[in-house]
């Protein structure tokens, strides 16, 4: 059953389940957080399709203008539709998700629209909005340390440096 997506056991459900992201707005620019999540969830094992008009190519992979065109090049090739636009451009993004037969879609940090969202839900997908995919990933299979973040995760190795 579809639904909004609050635990940290969902979450970490929906990254072992699926892993072919369609990321709407993922930037060619290396120093924008959608590039860099890509390079992450990639090096991760994830199939990562860039969707972006602007570009035709980005992180060496074909860019789609839009959901439904990935969804006419590949069938298959969207389960998770990863959001990086303003929350104002979420709704119709939702709809396409919808219809091209995701069955998530998720909202990335700031990224905030409850309306869209119960749409979603109400469709038959499953919602997360407002956390980033890299870092709950990297929470759950470890990773934050290496952005700096104090994990609170205790070891008995080594530090060798």
């Amino acid at each position: 059953m579809a639904k909004l997506i609050e635990t940290a056991a969902e979450r970490l459900d929906i990254l072992t389940r699926y892993r072919r992201i369609a990321m709407v707005g993922l930037s060619g620019n290396p120093y924008r957080p959608s590039h860099f999540a890509a390079i992450y969830m990639l090096a991760e094992g994830y199939d990562v399709t860039p969707i972006n008009p602007r570009e035709p190519e980005i992180l060496g992979r074909k860019s789609y203008p839009s959901l439904t065109a990935l969804a006419e090049a590949d069938p298959a090739a969207i389960e998770i539709v990863d959001i990086f636009r303003t929350p104002a451009d979420v709704p119709p993004i939702v709809e396409e998700a919808i219809r091209v037969g995701a069955k998530v879609v998720w909202m990335q940090l700031g990224v905030i629209h409850e309306e869209a969202a119960r749409r979603a839900v109400a469709a038959g997908l499953d919602v997360v909005m407002d956390r980033c995919v890299k870092i709950e990933h990297a929470r759950f299979f470890g990773g934050l340390n290496l952005i700096g973040l104090n994990t609170g995760v205790l070891t008995s190795r080594r530090h060798k440096g």
